[in-house]
């Protein structure tokens, strides 16, 4: 369990920091990925701002109570994704769904734990 909670943590981290920083600087990709510059947009820098720091405090102190409670947020507004962006075509919502996927697997390995 604690190795999984790590690696969705760091899968966390891994794929935030740049998408966090391709979002303040206005890389390649983004515009097709988000859409212009605009206050959803940064509302939703701000969100995924929040989860990597969280992701971040959490790696150093691994609760399994609070990174479950993360990974659940995640999981629910990634697989929403499809339906509120309207496509699978978009590379944000295919991401979303394979990163889903593997918060799914270490959410389950967390409760499958918290049983015993």
């Amino acid at each position: 369990m604690s190795l999984l909670i790590k690696l969705s943590l760091a899968l966390n981290i891994a794929v935030l920091v740049p998408v966090c920083l391709s979002l303040l600087t206005g890389a390649d990709g983004t515009l097709t990925a988000y859409g212009p510059p605009s206050p959803a947009r940064g509302i939703l820098l701000s969100i995924y701002l929040a989860i990597l720091l969280v992701s971040i405090g959490l790696l150093f102190k691994p609760v399994p109570a609070m990174v479950a409670a993360l990974l659940i947020v995640q999981i629910v507004y990634k697989v929403t994704t499809p339906f509120t962006v309207g496509t699978l075509g978009n590379p944000v919502v295919l991401s979303n769904l394979a990163i889903a996927a593997f918060h799914a697997f270490t959410l389950r390995s967390i409760f499958a734990h918290s049983a015993t």
